[in-house]
């Protein structure tokens, strides 16, 4: 599933339906979530399993309370108590790299919406409003434990799917730097390395990594955009640290060049030399492409504009010309894709139906 789709489902869900996301680490599980709880205005509780002991979940005797009262009670976790309090989005994260005392107390919060009793023996309860999301990790690279079929049964299960453009909408929104979310467009190959492909202890990126790295930059001030063309001393060797070494190196020769890329603003303006960019590589046409897609989101385009793109589908041609105007369409400016419509809407019909003829 798609990370889009998911986010539509889960946030509409029940608040009493537990949600179980599955997928491989560092596509995004937790970042997905705390989209949800910012969309749905709610506080945003991140529980790590992997890292907790059974103590950390279930509480740890009161002592006081037992000399005074005479009944065995726990001081509950800090977390559990204000999802008792208040709605809020409760994050079970690596749910099956826990711990079986750990994962039993997960367990219970998540068949019945509670986790131990007060001194009148009286179940504590979740607020009616708290919403828990759990997630794990599949993978040959981890060590995990076996889920109870039982348990699966009481969540809506969702496999999650990497899924690069997802990812680049989600980087927008969140305003990480556009040269980083152009490389991951035209690079895919970047973007994700399955752990299990590479040999053990290698560092290789993943859509988390992607986002410290981003992050890292931000902080020395040295986001692409800024340093694009002069990557500064200490650039690289701190991309190897995110991504690994061969995504360094394809990154970083990206920013150093990167005044050579074209922009939407290239297309828009009538400025691009179609054989040159014909003969270079075909990321820098998709690329190009996305460009105009996410320019088109957010500007209204001029009728000279307008024709600049179409001209440039049009001598593009064949698939591309489809490509381009599904961009287009994605983007969801009315006003853009009239445009776009009058002038190369019945070419790219005789495109399609071409290429289903030949099938």
């Amino acid at each position: 599933m798609e990370i889009s789709t998911f986010k539509t489902v889960a946030k509409n869900l029940p608040p009493h339906i537990a949600v179980l996301m599955r997928g491989p680490t560092g596509i995004g599980k937790s970042q997905v979530t705390r989209s949800i709880a910012d969309e749905l205005e709610l506080p945003f509780i991140d529980v790590r399993g992997s890292t907790m002991q059974e103590g950390d979940v279930i509480g740890y005797p009161d002592l006081e309370a037992m000399k005074r009262d005479g009944v065995s009670t726990f001081c509950l976790p800090s977390w559990f108590i204000k999802a008792t309090k208040e709605p809020c989005v409760l994050m079970l994260d690596e749910l099956n790299r826990s711990m079986p005392g750990v994962m039993q107390g997960f367990f219970q919060i998540v068949l019945d919406r509670e986790l131990g009793n007060d001194k009148d023996g009286n179940p504590i309860c979740l607020h009616p409003e708290t919403r828990v999301f759990a997630a794990v990790n599949v993978g040959n690279e981890y060590d995990v434990n076996d889920m109870d079929p039982a348990l699966l049964r009481r969540f809506w299960v969702a496999d999650l799917e990497p899924d690069v453009k997802g990812w680049m909408d989600w980087a927008r929104e969140n305003s990480l730097d556009e040269v980083l979310i152009e490389f991951v467009g035209q690079n895919p190959e970047h973007w994700r390395v399955d752990a299990a492909e590479v040999e053990p202890g290698s560092v290789c990126p993943n859509p988390a990594s992607w986002h410290r790295l981003a992050q890292a930059l931000e902080h020395c001030s040295w986001t692409p955009s800024k340093v694009a063309g002069n990557i500064p001393n200490g650039f690289y060797p701190l991309l190897t640290g995110f991504i690994g070494t061969e995504a360094s190196i394809a990154f970083a020769d990206f920013v150093k060049n990167y005044e050579k890329n074209i922009t939407a603003e290239d297309v828009l303006d009538g400025k691009v030399d179609i054989e040159e960019l014909k003969n270079g590589p075909a990321s820098m046409v998709t690329g190009l492409i996305d460009k105009l897609e996410h320019h088109s989101k957010d500007n209204k385009w001029t009728k000279k504009q307008a024709k600049n793109v179409a001209d440039f589908a049009k001598e593009m041609g064949g698939e591309l010309m489809v490509q381009t105007f599904t961009a287009v369409q994605r983007a969801n400016n009315l006003p853009n894709l009239m445009k776009i419509n009058d002038l190369i809407g019945k070419d790219v019909v005789n495109v399609i139906n071409q290429a289903r003829s030949i099938k």
